[in-house]
């Protein structure tokens, strides 16, 4: 039998998260085929009385090690603190409203046994609406490679935050979270990658993603616009990507971001996959790759 490593699982939590969900996904990571040794549960701010009743029937749980935080910090800060407590150098991360297949964790730790060298695996993700999982609309695919996932991460995240696991050491050397207000993960992966971490994304999807309209709500605005553009800039102003990828990325990212709601959801939902699906069986291929990236890119 496989002898798998030990790994911590880490969850931040706030106030406005659904108690249903959020206990959802806890089941999720407790029934995977092989265990998490730790889950390192951040408690961003009080919660409600309906999430504080979850945390304390897991409490009694050993494996579990609850952060309370006096404060909301958001995101970043949250995860940070959250990091430096997990005992094992190997962490899934999770979020409080998706869902992780019973053998995601397994799977992502043999990828780890097969290359010692790599400091982050991820795999796709399925998004669906409300309650069920079986109603997925699409599939986030990512690339594969890390020369093909530092290619595309110039233009637009390839390593999908809650499915990855990730080496702590790697995680600390790139600086740790910092507070990046919705860009946490992919401010974290552009500095692992600067650092020289190596990644690699499984070929299939292991995790659902739940989505709802507040999603596109919250990609969209002038001001998130403004946001991504001085993230995208200070990636051109380190030497991660060119000025040409910032223009096109951040250009075409602005554009979406000031359209309507439904165009934006319909937007993510439906043609950002499409691109996507068509970037895969031409990359195979090594037909018109170049042109069909630039493409993708402009998205």
């Amino acid at each position: 039998m496989t002898k798998y490593p030990e790994y911590s699982v880490l969850i931040s939590v706030y106030y406005k998260e659904q108690p249903e969900w959020f206990q959802d996904a806890i089941e999720s990571i407790l029934n995977q085929t092989v265990p998490p040794s730790e889950i390192v549960l951040v408690e961003d701010g009080p919660l409600t009385d309906e999430l504080y009743k979850i945390v304390d029937k897991y409490a009694q749980n050993p494996i579990f090690k609850i952060v309370p935080l006096e404060k909301n910090v958001g995101l970043g800060l949250a995860l940070r603190e959250g990091l430096k407590q997990c005992k094992n150098d190997l962490i899934a991360r999770m979020d409080t409203d998706d869902i992780a297949v019973p053998n995601r964790c397994e799977k992502q730790l043999k990828k780890f046994i097969e290359d010692s060298n790599l400091d982050i695996v991820g795999c796709w993700e399925n998004e669906f609406w409300g309650n069920s999982i079986n109603d997925a609309f699409s599939c986030h695919k990512v690339p594969e490679k890390h020369d093909e996932i530092v290619k595309f991460m110039r233009r637009r995240c390839a390593l999908l935050h809650p499915t990855v696991i990730f080496k702590k050491t790697a995680v600390l050397k790139a600086g740790n979270y910092q507070h990046r207000p919705l860009f946490e993960d992919y401010d974290l992966f552009v500095r692992m990658l600067q650092t020289g971490s190596k990644c690699y994304n499984l070929q299939e999807s292991l995790y659902s993603l739940r989505v709802n309209p507040n999603l596109f709500k919250r990609r969209g605005g002038f001001k998130y616009g403004l946001t991504q553009l001085k993230f995208k800039y200070e990636m051109y102003r380190s030497g991660f990507s060119s000025f040409l990828d910032f223009f096109i990325s951040g250009l075409g990212h602005f554009c979406v971001c000031i359209m309507p709601n439904k165009g934006r959801s319909l937007f993510y939902k439906t043609i950002l996959r499409v691109f996507v699906s068509f970037y895969f069986i031409f990359a195979i291929s090594h037909i018109f790759e170049e042109s069909l990236t630039n493409a993708l890119y402009s998205i």
